[in-house]
C-alpha cells in the first residue's frame, strides 16, 4: 500500500489510502470495523472492484487506528474526523466527484450516520452490524435500523447470511444482498464482487 495521505482532524490526523482513477467517473470513500484496518479483504475486494468501473478510491484510517488503538471511539468523534477527511477529499484530490461513501461494519454506520452532511450519492455498507449480540445471555442490545432508515440515497447492504449482528431488511432506497458467510464476509469474494459491481455501476454510471 502506498503512503497514505494525511488528513488532519479534530482528533488527531487520519490516513487516507487514494487509489486514483485515470479519468475518474466518480469515488469511493471507504472506512474500515471497529478493531480491523482498510487492508481487509471485503474492502479490498470493493476498492478492486470500483477501480475497474473508473472510480477513484479513498480507504480511510480513523484517527484512533492510526494512533494504535483498537477500540473506537464514541459514534460523535468517528462521525466528525470522518466528516473532516471528506470534506479535505472534497476540496483536493476527489474536487468535482460524485461520491459514494461507505465501509464495513462500523464504518458503514459512520457512512449512514454522515450520509446527508457529505452529500453522497450512494451508501455502500458491508457486513451492516444491526443489532449486537446480547451478552451472556441477557436482553438483546438495541437494534440500529434506524440509522439505515435515514439514509434518504440509494443504500446497499452486501451480508452474509450467518451475520450474528443479524440481517437488515430492505427499504425503499436500500438494497440487500446476502452472500455465504458471516460477519468477516470472506467466504464469497466473488459474490461479494458480483453484487458491488453491479450497484455501483447502477449508481454512478448512469449518464447526467
Amino acid at each position: 500500500m502506498t503512503r497514505p495521505l494525511v488528513v488532519e482532524t479534530p482528533h488527531g490526523p487520519a490516513h487516507v489510502h487514494v487509489q486514483p482513477a485515470r479519468e475518474p467517473r466518480g469515488a469511493v470513500v471507504l472506512g474500515h470495523g471497529a478493531g480491523g484496518g482498510v487492508g481487509s479483504r471485503d474492502l479490498v475486494t470493493t476498492a478492486n472492484v470500483a477501480r475497474e468501473l473508473g472510480l477513484t478510491v479513498a480507504l480511510v484510517e480513523q484517527p484512533y487506528r492510526v494512533a494504535g488503538r483498537r477500540s473506537p471511539p464514541r459514534a460523535p468523534q468517528l462521525d466528525t474526523a470522518w466528516l473532516a477527511v471528506v470534506d479535505a477529499l472534497r476540496r483536493r484530490r476527489l474536487r468535482g466527484l460524485q461520491l459514494v461513501t461507505g465501509g464495513r461494519s462500523s464504518g458503514a454506520r459512520v457512512a449512514c450516520r454522515t450520509a446527508a452532511a457529505t452529500g453522497a450519492v450512494g451508501v455502500l455498507c458491508l457486513a451492516f452490524p444491526l443489532q449486537p449480540p446480547a451478552r451472556n445471555g441477557g436482553e438483546p442490545r438495541p437494534s440500529r435500523i434506524d440509522e439505515l432508515d435515514a439514509v434518504e440515497v440509494p443504500t446497499l447492504v452486501v451480508q452474509g447470511v450467518n451475520d450474528r449482528f443479524g440481517m437488515p431488511p430492505p427499504g425503499p432506497n436500500r438494497e440487500v444482498v446476502q452472500i455465504a458467510g458471516d460477519h468477516a464476509l470472506r467466504s464469497n469474494l466473488g459474490a461479494l464482487a458480483e453484487a458491488v459491481g453491479a450497484w455501483l455501476a447502477r449508481v454512478m454510471m448512469q449518464e447526467p
